[in-house]
């Protein structure tokens, strides 16, 4: 089969499903990552001969689409502030409006670096994309992630040996009772940080009528959901726990449930944070927050 037929046939299978500019998009993907083949290439060489055995490849391929599993998950990998990523099944799939977090972390110490090591912490790191695009772009600084899960910490060690960066990563149940115990006897014993940031799940259990298929059926339910009933648990723990290891004048960043903006604003300035800043996503949505002590 040539290659202009098997993107006849590739619509033909997905149409109705996704739509016709999402299905162009997964298709170009497919042939860049199975044939290092560009959108241009594949126009300037319609003939381009796919062979039976290629054929069993995407009939496999056209069966995880029409189940709606994320390309991401297909290729093993992802695109976030500029890098590649390796994903799977233990790790979210990385966010636009992620990027716009780490961009706003970049932003705010993009001044101090120039005369100093400043000092992160990214809890919940899952494959890792907010650790080292930070690190990527904020060389002096020294990165600490920690995360729960082991599979999700080996992917992103991985990508961060594949980005050339050092991140120091840490095996860590945020929930556990002993936590702030644990951080001064880990290798992190003795350091604050100027910035501390996580994405932790903050999905109720009564939104997942508004999830997609691809997100609900495939991405990590521990990374995602929380009780309907103590929605913020996370952001309590995290911002408790960065009260003791911020440095005066630190800044802790979250990202947030967009239906959850007061709430968590609230929560913050109770246990005694300043300076809380709410900034919406790329589509009006409120999700981030900045806040800081003194």
């Amino acid at each position: 089969m040539q290659i202009k037929e098997l993107k006849n046939y590739f619509f033909s299978i997905l149409e109705g499903i996704y739509e016709p500019a999402e299905l162009d998009s997964i298709f170009y993907i497919l042939t860049s990552y199975l044939y290092g083949l560009k959108r241009i290439d594949v126009s300037l060489q319609p003939e381009f001969e796919i062979s039976l055995h290629e054929m069993e490849r995407w009939n496999s391929i056209l069966i995880d689409l029409k189940n709606e599993k994320p390309i991401q998950y297909i290729t093993g990998e992802a695109w976030f502030y500029g890098l590649r990523l390796e994903v799977n099944q233990a790790t979210l799939i990385p966010r636009p409006e992620t990027e716009e977090l780490v961009e706003w972390i970049i932003e705010s110490q993009t001044r101090n670096i120039e005369s100093q090591t400043c000092t992160i912490l990214d809890v919940g790191t899952g494959s890792g994309c907010i650790p080292i695009s930070l690190k990527a772009n904020l060389p002096k600084a020294k990165v600490y992630a920690v995360d729960v899960s082991d599979l999700a910490l080996a992917t992103a060690r991985k990508n961060a040996i594949e980005n050339h960066v050092v991140v120091d990563f840490l095996q860590v149940d945020i929930l556990d009772v002993g936590i702030l115990e644990y951080f001064k006897d880990s290798f992190m014993a003795d350091t604050l940080f100027d910035v501390i940031v996580s994405n932790p799940p903050y999905v109720r259990h009564l939104e997942k009528v508004e999830i997609k298929k691809n997100v609900l059926d495939y991405e990590p339910h521990l990374a995602l959901f929380v009780e309907d009933n103590d929605a913020l648990l996370f952001y309590r723990v995290i911002a408790k726990l960065a009260l003791q290891l911020l440095k005066p004048g630190g800044c802790l960043f979250f990202e947030i449930n967009q239906y959850l903006g007061p709430e968590t604003i609230a929560l913050l300035r109770n246990l005694g944070f300043h300076t809380i800043e709410l900034r919406k996503d790329f589509a009006g949505n409120d999700r981030m927050i900045r806040c800081s002590i003194q």
